[in-house]
């Protein structure tokens, strides 16, 4: 293989291989255009046929070991265009008994413009769809079951680390369950824009050596055998030019990782302890692994951890696809093969993420209620429930001696509230919605 034994030399050496799925996408558009140009009348048959086959070898793997061209390389992805074109080549070439060429058989019609730009879309989508969908819906899955679950179970809130109104578990669970509800909506918005492939507008996007009607078609035949929904880019020029559509796609990928990172952090607040810290929740499958090298017995929250690591890594690559997005001039992005990279790999990293979560924390989570609730009728923010009654600077003075040790309770009776009166004001039940218990009593 010519191109990419020149191409050791000259691209970057990191040993950062593009993942199956990569591969798989190049080998389907390579099948698609084969099939096109036949239905075209631009390729004879045996040799599309040939190509088909050998094609078919990509997409299922057999040659994997073979595209060894690095992610560090040319921008436009023609690196890794050729390095299959000349695999495919060499396949069919054995298969047809005489010469198939890369560029004009394989590679007809076709330009690495446009054929990287789509690959790493099909890739990027396709693990969306296949992946990345039935991971977000197993995890708002298990929040709401979690949510339903933990519905009653009382516990201080906490606004800036300190002290705030009651809240129930169940309320904390449900909108995180809400929050990842919408950012599935919007991976599936960004998802169906990036499926506007650029196939067809060869070079430049003007589409110049094929015929018009081979964009569509490619698009058309992608669809039928990935089962997901390809058209050929209402502007070529715009998808061959710019990697919008595949940054907001990661943007969608980090908004993922965010709301995953935050839940992971109320998590280990929550199980923090069991003596010292919040103690709030028990997470016994977290027992399963020495939490300690040297203590006995600890127990960390290591798969909550292990999430927030790869959520981490997941913004951090968003933001190389940033920059990404940005490489290039005039017709041509030169942030294709890093683009796609990434996307393969944030969308991986959220998949095991998000599952593991779920299956191995969201699902086991043990609320301790007892200490919750005392937690909840402990608060010095439930001075807030008499402050419609007696105007927020008295409430506050009040709030600075329940500080120093006074109860609610007893701050209510010096105020002149009898034990009835108080236990009604202090439901918690009523805390927790919306409503002014205080003006309620009174009446």
């Amino acid at each position: 293989m010519k191109y990419v034994e020149g191409s050791k030399r000259v691209f970057l050496d990191t040993g950062t291989r593009f993942q199956r799925k990569i591969v798989w996408a190049i080998g389907t558009i390579k099948v698609a255009s084969a099939r096109t140009n036949v239905s075209l009348g631009l390729l004879d048959r045996p040799t599309g046929e040939a190509i088909v086959k050998a094609g078919e070898e990509v997409v299922r793997g057999k040659f994997d070991d073979s595209v060894v061209v690095d992610v560090f390389q040319t921008g436009s992805g023609t690196g890794i265009n050729m390095n299959v074109n000349e695999l495919i080549a060499e396949e069919a070439s054995r298969l047809l008994g005489r010469k198939v060429h890369p560029n004009d058989h394989v590679n007809m019609g076709q330009s690495s413009n446009d054929v990287g730009s789509s690959t790493m879309r099909v890739a990027a989508v396709s693990a969306v769809w296949e992946e990345l969908m039935p991971a977000l819906r197993q995890t708002i899955s298990s929040l709401t079951r979690l949510s339903r679950k933990t519905s009653g179970v009382y516990k201080a809130g906490r606004t800036h680390l300190r002290d705030a109104l009651p809240v129930t578990m169940g309320q904390e669970f449900g909108a995180y369950a809400d929050a990842f509800r919408e950012d599935l909506k919007g991976v599936t918005s960004a998802a169906a824009y990036a499926s506007e492939l650029p196939m067809g507008g060869t070079a430049v996007g003007t589409g110049l050596n094929t015929d018009p009607r081979f964009g569509t078609m490619v698009a058309v035949e992608i669809s039928r055998t990935t089962g997901l929904k390809f058209v050929k880019a209402r502007n070529t020029f715009r998808a061959t030019r710019l990697l919008t559509d595949l940054a907001s796609l990661s943007g969608g990928l980090r908004s993922v990782a965010l709301d995953l990172y935050r839940l992971c952090q109320d998590l280990r607040l929550m199980f923090s302890g069991p003596i010292t810290g919040l103690g709030e929740i028990d997470i016994p499958t977290q027992e399963e692994v020495a939490g300690s090298s040297i203590m006995p017995g600890k127990t960390n929250p290591v798969t909550v951890e292990s999430a927030l690591l790869a959520s981490a890594q997941v913004m951090g690559l968003d933001e190389a696809n940033k920059v990404a997005a940005m490489l290039g001039e005039f017709e041509l992005s030169m942030g294709v093969p890093l683009m796609g990279y990434n996307l393969v790999s944030q969308i991986r990293l959220l998949v095991e993420a998000l599952l593991k979560l779920s299956t191995v924390v969201l699902d086991h989570v043990s609320p301790r209620k007892g200490r919750s609730r005392r937690f909840a009728e402990s608060s010095p923010a439930l001075v807030t429930v008499i402050s419609p009654k007696i105007g927020y600077d008295k409430a506050a003075a009040i709030g600075k001696k329940l500080e120093g040790g006074l109860s609610i309770r007893e701050a209510l009776k010096e105020i002149g509230y009898g034990e009835k009166e108080i236990d009604k004001i202090l439901d918690l039940k009523r805390l927790v919605r919306p409503g002014i218990p205080i003006r309620e009593i009174a009446k």
